[in-house]
Order: structure tokens, then sequence, then C-alpha cells
């Protein structure tokens, strides 16, 4: 039965990676007519000059570990409409349900946080992909019961604000107990 649901999470994962890489970027508007519905970008989480947007496997290898911070709070409602947006655009719900609630992966929306919950710790997940996030000293804080390893989407998502806005939106889902938002301790 797990070999089975790898083998459907691995499918659904590389569709979902397949179109996303397919898709074509959105024209940029000229800045005198900027779309209505963008949001401004956020101050850079570390080390980029100021503005300057970067990949998510370029930001995270550009911090220190521990230094990554999500520039928004999941109480901003158009933070979380477009990182909503952004997490269906990027094909993040083939694996974890449409609001994050699981399916052929672990849910996002509980207090059990594989890796760990802070910022630092789940933005490099989704850059590096659990092997690589591995490889760099992070380890297993918890267990869940699907748990297939998370695919490098750094070099899928375009940018690291849209990660922090992607991060934003399953924050903004959180169900679990209050205190372990950002991670249990202990």
């Amino acid at each position: 039965m797990l070999k089975r649901t790898l083998i459907l999470c691995v499918l659904a994962l590389t569709s979902s990676v397949s179109c996303a890489q397919q898709q074509s970027p959105p024209a940029t508007p000229p800045a005198a007519v900027a779309a209505p519905t963008e949001v401004p970008a956020a101050a850079p989480a570390a080390a980029a000059p100021a503005g300057e947007a970067m990949t998510p496997v370029a930001r995270a290898d550009a911090a220190a570990q521990g230094s990554l911070k999500n520039p928004y709070k999941d109480d901003d409602a158009a933070v979380v409409a477009a990182g909503n947006k952004l997490y269906f655009n990027y094909g993040c719900n083939g694996c974890h349900g449409g609001n994050g609630g699981g399916g052929m992966c672990p849910p996002l929306t509980n207090d059990t946080w594989v890796y760990g919950g802070d910022d630092d710790t789940l933005f490099r997940l989704v850059a590096y992909g659990s092997q690589i996030l591995q490889s760099k000293g992070y380890s297993r804080k918890a267990q869940e019961n699907v748990v297939g390893p998370m695919p490098q989407m750094g070099q899928v998502v375009k940018t690291d604000d849209d990660l922090w806005r992607i991060l934003t939106f399953v924050r903004s889902n959180y169900h679990g107990a209050p205190e372990c938002k950002f991670g249990c301790k202990g």
C-alpha cells in the first residue's frame, strides 16, 4: 500500500511540476499601468540588495541557517489571496490538497511539522526538497501518516517572494494547537 501511495504521489507530483514548468510567465504590465490585483513586493528576507528577486534556492543558499523570516503576516488578506493563487499555479494542491489539508502527501494545516514549523525550515524544505534539506543537516522531528519525499520546488517556484506568499497562505489555513503554529517545542 505504501509503495502504491508513493508511486501515485510521484506521478501526481511529476504532472504538477511539469505543468508548473510549462506555464509561461505572466506578461509584466508597464509600471504606469500596474495590474490592480498585484500586491507590492515585500522587503527581501535576507542577503540580497533591496528589491532584487531571487529564486528560492538562491535565497536559501545566500542566507545563514535560521535567518530566513517571512516578511508577510497571515492576516493580510491580499497576500493570503495571492499565496492561494500561487499555491494552485505551482501545483502544491496536487499533493497537499486544495487548502493544504492533505491528500497523497501530508496536510499543511495541523501541528505536525515533519522538519519543523519555523519560517526558515519551511522555506528551505520547499526550496531544497527533503533530501537536500537533510544533506544540509536538518532531520525529521515528527511523522505523518503519509510522508513522501518533498521534491525540490525551488526550481519551479520562480521567486522567493512567491514562496513567501505561498507559505503565508499555508499559515493562514493552520488549524492545529496555537502554540505549535511555528513548530512545537519539545
